[in-house]
């Protein structure tokens, strides 16, 4: 094993947004920064993924430069969420909170193919196709072990931070991960309309699960939550066959439903630990939570962890200062909890479709849209967090 030959001031576990704005607003401020990345630099990204962002957290890649002019996606300038079986819903608009714009849809394979030149400009020494097999935190350093092409190596650095899926979370002293399996797996697939889509994203609490339509290039991006096998009925559909089940469940806000693409899917947990701070290691992204996709809150919240991180370090002499890290863990906790709680809670909420229940829900959803300062707080939480 060797010993690598620089010590950092940071060194980042994943690459991803959540990682990469983090190494770049701490590498902005003059932090020594490593960055470790499983994948190769130039490695093909293989998701299907469509990320809806707020228009805050693409505003926070835009400052460090992590979101190029040319950068493809699709603006969203309204929210319309509504259930099946009941005329109350709730319209929010780019108007609500005087912005340009309430968020964007960007596929995740094209945000992060553009992270490699963005972060090497800016100095972060980033080690491409490198697993971290071990991290350990000392009173003065921490200490994470690497393998990667030039064999293993022992990487120092004064503060680890984990911006991966979590899995080098659970051998921290003292962080334990909450589990909750929903037993339903998000069903993605492009999807046309007839009408033009005019920037409009559309959340849909149907009789057999939510699914949200995201405006993405000319047409929708299906995100379906399901059962497992029923995910798996949707995935081996005929494309005839799911556009009538789709249109049954959506209805004609979009006129006809015209063409599906083909379909993946991806299982869906929530994950929480109960402390993101361990001694010199501190979790921000999927390490700290991961949550269902309704209501698209995962990343933005991932992306609030490393904002927040950032600020609590600014002016510490030593980034793993225990009192910075424990400013950022109690400036994130409200935030995170008030996220991972409501979403959590969509889901129980709308777990069942009984004529009274859904009665209950339009009309709240009703006296949210027609209650200009509450639609607003609302709003206002959705794009820039509690």
């Amino acid at each position: 094993m060797g010993t690598g030959n620089e010590h950092s001031d940071v060194l980042i576990v994943g690459g991803g947004p959540v990682g990469a704005l983090a190494a770049l607003k701490l590498a902005g401020e003059g932090r020594r920064v490593t960055l470790v990345e499983a994948r190769a630099r130039d490695a093909a990204i293989r998701d299907a993924r469509a990320l809806a962002l707020s228009w805050h957290s693409r505003q926070q890649l835009a400052a460090v430069g992590a979101w190029p002019a040319a950068l493809p996606c699709t603006m969203i300038d309204t929210v319309h969420v509504s259930q099946q079986g009941s005329c109350g819903r709730t319209v929010l608009q780019r108007e609500d909170l005087a912005l340009p714009h309430l968020g964007v849809v960007v596929d995740y394979p094209a945000l992060v193919q553009g992270l490699a030149e963005v972060l090497e400009a800016a100095g972060v020494d980033v080690r491409w196709q490198c697993r971290v097999e071990s991290v350990r935190s000392l009173s003065h350093y921490a200490c994470v072990e690497v393998s990667g092409p030039e064999g293993r190596e022992l990487l120092t650095c004064r503060l680890a931070v984990l911006a991966e899926g979590g899995a080098l979370a659970d051998s921290l002293p003292g962080v334990k991960r909450l589990v909750h399996d929903y037993r339903q797996c998000a069903v993605l697939a492009e999807v046309a309309t007839e009408l033009p889509q005019t920037g409009v994203a559309y959340e849909r609490f149907a009789a057999d699960g939510p699914f949200a339509l995201l405006p993405h290039g000319q047409g929708f991006m299906l995100v379906w939550t399901r059962g497992n096998d029923d995910a798996e009925r949707l995935k081996q559909m005929d494309d005839e066959a799911l556009c009538r089940e789709l249109q049954q469940a959506f209805g004609e806000r979009q006129g006809k439903i015209v063409s599906i693409g083909p379909r993946a899917s991806f299982p869906l947990a929530l994950r929480q630990v109960n402390r993101v701070i361990s001694g010199r290691v501190a979790l921000i992204g999927n390490a700290a939570q991961t949550m269902h996709p309704v209501a698209a809150q995962g990343l933005n919240l991932g992306l609030r962890d490393a904002i927040g991180l950032a600020g609590a370090l600014r002016g510490a002499a030593d980034p793993g200062d225990s009192r910075a890290l424990a400013a950022y863990a109690a400036a994130r906790k409200l935030d995170s909890h008030a996220v991972v709680g409501f979403t959590h809670g969509l889901i129980k909420l709308f777990d069942g479709h009984n004529p009274l229940l859904n009665s209950l829900r339009g009309v709240g959803m009703t006296a949210l849209d027609v209650l200009p300062p509450l639609r607003r707080r609302f709003a206002g939480h959705l794009v820039f967090g509690v």
